[in-house]
């Protein structure tokens, strides 16, 4: 890799976010670390495969 990659998310932001818009927080605590891992697997590839 070119030497950058994503390695999480802000949680305290991605909270507020969905605070912002109207979804529980317990159900915005549970689903999101999911949903992170997802993005930041799924983005890494993408910067790999842009680089090479």
């Amino acid at each position: 890799m070119g030497g950058t990659m994503v390695l999480g998310w802000d949680m305290t932001a991605a909270l507020a976010m969905a605070r912002a818009l109207g979804v529980d927080p317990l159900i915005a605590a549970e689903c999101l670390p999911e949903i992170e891992a997802v993005m930041v697997r799924k983005l890494n590839e993408q910067m790999d495969h842009a680089h090479g």
